[in-house]
């Protein structure tokens, strides 16, 4: 059975596993990412900061369970995220938002709370399927790992060391 640090480390190790390729598409092989893509980056960010300071801290049941606990709150943010991501990948033509300002743009010109309002719609950018592995696109992917990531949380809210 897995003590409640080699949980942490799993899951530190998966988030930045999953940023590192993030950037790699990014970077090396042109994906620009869309707002929601952001988004559910933060969130595996986030998470594995949550499962590093864990790891590192080491604390006894109740500490362990808020960081759990923490943790798989930005997990089912994250996936609320990458659930719309697929949607809209997957809705019909007709109901996918027009293409909107970047979200460099909205972050300077607009309100944080009407930004995230319009990231959180989605836009017609975020519709685009560019990148699959296995038939299954890149927010599909986040939407399993982030479900996994979430999963993982579960022993830590419920220590009992």
């Amino acid at each position: 059975m897995m003590n409640q640090r080699s949980y942490c480390l799993f899951g530190f190790l998966c988030c930045a596993g999953l940023v590192g390729a993030a950037l790699y598409y990014q970077h090396v092989d042109g994906l620009e990412p869309c707002p929601l893509c952001i988004f559910q980056r933060i969130a595996f960010i986030l998470m594995g900061a949550v499962f590093l300071i864990a790891l590192v801290h080491n604390p006894r049941r109740t500490g362990m369970s808020i960081y759990g606990a923490l943790a798989a709150v930005i997990g089912v943010c994250g996936l609320a995220i990458a659930a719309r991501h697929v949607w809209l990948q997957n809705a019909p033509e007709d109901r996918v938002p027009e293409c909107g300002p970047g979200l460099d743009y909205m972050m300077e010109v607009l309100p944080f709370r009407q930004m995230l309002e319009k990231v959180l719609k989605g836009s017609g950018e975020c519709a685009e399927v560019v990148w699959t592995f296995l038939g299954l696109s890149m927010p599909t992917w986040s939407l399993i790992w982030l479900i996994a990531l979430t999963a993982v949380c579960v022993p830590l809210v419920f220590s009992r060391r």
